[in-house]
């Protein structure tokens, strides 16, 4: 049996976001986000599930904190709802929204944990949805402020911020694929969505080192690993162009200060698709950042074949375990997505700020869940994880997904992801086996393998 030991300067943690966890959709002058209508849209949400209560968070902060404290982490990371605190996107302050977040943050540093905020997780205002959204530059202007006023609000207590969570999401799943809200399927709207995201994070950088907050500022991205079925250059190829879709369109833009070109060649090429860049974007999108988030959670085979999907690459099942997401279970695309990122980019601080499996788990009379399944899966990862540190690679913290069940977007209440069981009919939280199995890791400072 081998020991696999971590820096004694690691930060666990584990994560959540807003709309998945707050509930309390219309109290204390909260607005509507595009998640209230799509979820409230009939068939866009398995079971027509919405997040009206969710876990109802924003009452039952307090109980979460207790889990956090006695789970051991040094870290939480959670996001704000930008609905709570500007109701209509811009205009007047809300001061209860400020106020929850506050007493959530205030909650947290009283019991050893620090706050780990993201601005933006995806409940964008329905107000500035129905002015375009992401697609009409004002958006950009109304993120800024709406950063601006959280960074003011919380300098010095906050540490460790955020600005966007998966802008592969928000754009292409949300606005090309159509999965999540608003529900689109247009690629150009979505290459829009994605640019003009990227480029409200910039400007939240730039005005954060501008207003002198103090803490560190970085973006989260969602990259998962095709690798090419076969060495045949057609297949190398379209695993590339896979890969770089959720990969390389996003870091490179913040951490080279360009697209890749051969994406952008395909786009033009194939789709007759362009990016819609202004003089000086590209400078502000690559504002300096401190460190690059990363969610993993999946990789695959991939192969050329004429006409699957955007980009002639078909899937090839190679017998991976699956979880109930049916994602692959594959460890090791963790330690190559974390490895391509130290080669492509540099020494940059990286933090998986989620990771994490959806298994279908049942609450024993004696409420108990004995969630073997899961507790592997973080089993592995973490292998990964030290595996990466050891090879040198700038690993500094793990945010495990997620703390609680939770409204999982489009599959409703469903799919559950949490390391406590979430009981809707009570709200009861309930610490399953992978709940404890985290808590020995972080408390022993590693794991035998």
């Amino acid at each position: 049996m081998a020991r696999l030991d971590f820096p004694k300067d690691f930060v666990w943690g584990t994560a959540t976001a807003s709309y998945q966890i707050e509930g309390a959709a219309r109290e204390d002058g909260r607005g509507p986000s595009i998640w209230d209508t799509f979820s409230h849209t009939p068939g866009k949400v398995w079971g027509n599930h919405n997040g009206d209560v969710a876990c109802d968070s924003y009452h039952r902060y307090g109980e979460d904190i207790a889990l956090l404290k006695q789970l051991g982490v040094k870290a939480y990371r959670f996001s704000v709802a930008w609905p709570r605190i500007y109701p209509q996107g811009t205009g007047e302050v809300n001061p209860k929204g400020l106020d929850y977040y506050r007493r959530v943050i205030d909650g947290l540093l009283e019991a050893g944990i620090e706050p780990c905020v993201t601005l933006y997780h995806w409940d964008l205002p329905q107000a500035l949805q129905d002015r375009g959204g992401w697609d009409n530059r004002e958006t950009i202007d109304a993120f800024v402020n709406y950063a601006e006023t959280v960074f003011k609000a919380f300098d010095g207590k906050v540490k460790m911020w955020i600005t966007f969570n998966e802008l592969w999401c928000v754009s292409f799943l949300s606005n090309y694929l159509g999965v999540h809200a608003p529900g689109n399927t247009d690629l150009q709207l979505a290459v829009n969505v994605a640019h003009n995201a990227l480029v409200a994070h910039g400007r939240a950088v730039k005005r954060f080192r501008e207003l002198g907050i103090r803490g560190q500022i970085g973006i989260t991205h969602n990259p998962s690993w095709t690798e090419p079925y076969t060495t045949k250059p057609e297949d190398v190829e379209a695993a590339r162009r896979q890969r770089g879709w959720q990969n390389e369109w996003f870091f490179d833009p913040v951490l080279k200060g360009a697209y890749p070109q051969f994406l952008v060649d395909w786009f033009r090429d194939t789709q007759g698709v362009k990016v819609p860049i202004q003089p000086g974007d590209m400078e502000t999108i690559a504002q300096p950042i401190d460190f690059i988030g990363v969610n993993f959670y999946s990789g695959n085979y991939g192969r050329y074949k004429p006409g699957a999907g955007l980009f002639h690459c078909e899937e090839v099942q190679v017998g991976f375990e699956k979880t109930f997401m049916d994602w692959n279970v594959y460890p090791e695309a963790l330690y190559k997505v974390l490895s391509w990122v130290k080669e492509a980019y540099g020494d940059i601080p990286i933090y998986i700020t989620e990771n994490g499996a959806c298994y279908e788990d049942e609450l024993t009379p004696d409420k108990k869940v004995h969630d073997a399944k899961r507790v592997e899966y973080f089993r592995k990862h973490f292998i990964q994880c030290h595996r990466a540190i050891e090879s040198g690679i700038p690993l500094k913290g793990y945010f495990a997904w997620s703390l609680l069940d939770n409204f999982e977007w489009a599959e409703g209440y469903r799919k559950r992801f949490g390391i406590c069981y979430t009981d809707y009919e009570t709200l009861a939280r309930y610490p399953k086996d992978s709940y404890y199995f985290y808590q020995k890791v972080i408390a022993d400072g590693g794991l035998d393998v």
